[in-house]
């Protein structure tokens, strides 16, 4: 067994060969755990302050919507454009370049609302944010009268969720492209993947009004 000193003389030695390296283990490791909960609270100041941003920015296309201010939308773009420069990668960005398109769709500015949509497909959107801006890419194609890029956007809509929506705005491409039989082939698949009564009610109308026009 050794002795007092003998021990001390061995803790002495470890130390000598060994303490370096433990403190800068021990250094890395708080190093690793503080800057852990600084990039935390980062994220979460990030996430706030784009928040607020999103907030005022559809409180500014609410008005420019219902009462056409240019300067509620030149708040609205301003607004937008800062989220996607400073808050890029955050679902926040994406929203907004999203309201950003409706704003130039609002004011007949397609290809500016087309470069909005685009942006955020360039940015990782989820499937179903996916879904969505492939349907409002092909609803600004039938707005300029471009039916078969309208088409070509719907084809990549693979989630069931917007099946009958895609199907109805299908139809309206077709119509559009003037093949109304194809037309009238997907108004009746939208209406039957369709358990909402009120679009129910407007592909009625539709299949009718096709109706009337192949009697007249």
């Amino acid at each position: 067994m050794r002795t007092e000193e003998e021990q001390v003389a061995a803790i002495k030695s470890w130390w000598k060969e060994n303490g370096k390296s433990l403190v800068l283990t021990v250094a890395v490791v708080l190093a690793g755990v503080f800057g852990w909960k600084a990039w935390q609270q980062k994220q979460a100041n990030d996430a706030e302050a784009a928040s607020i941003i999103y907030q005022n920015l559809v409180q500014a296309v609410a008005v420019s919507v219902q009462q056409g201010a240019a300067d509620d939308v030149t708040t609205a773009n301003h607004l937008g454009q800062q989220l996607k420069n400073d808050y890029d990668g955050s679902e926040y960005a994406k929203l907004g370049s999203m309201l950003l398109a409706r704003i130039a769709v609002d004011q007949k500015n397609y290809d500016a609302a087309m470069k909005e949509l685009n942006w955020v497909l360039e940015n990782e959107p989820s499937q179903e944010m996916t879904s969505v801006i492939l349907m409002r890419k092909a609803q600004v194609y039938l707005a300029q009268d471009k039916p078969e890029e309208g088409l070509a956007e719907l084809n990549k809509v693979s989630d069931e969720a917007f099946k009958a929506a895609a199907l109805e705005l299908s139809g309206d491409l077709q119509l559009a492209k003037g093949d109304k039989s194809a037309a009238r082939k997907a108004y009746e698949q939208a209406l039957l993947a369709n358990s909402d009564s009120g679009s129910r009610q407007l592909l009625t109308i539709k299949l009718d009004d096709l109706a009337a026009e192949q009697e007249g």
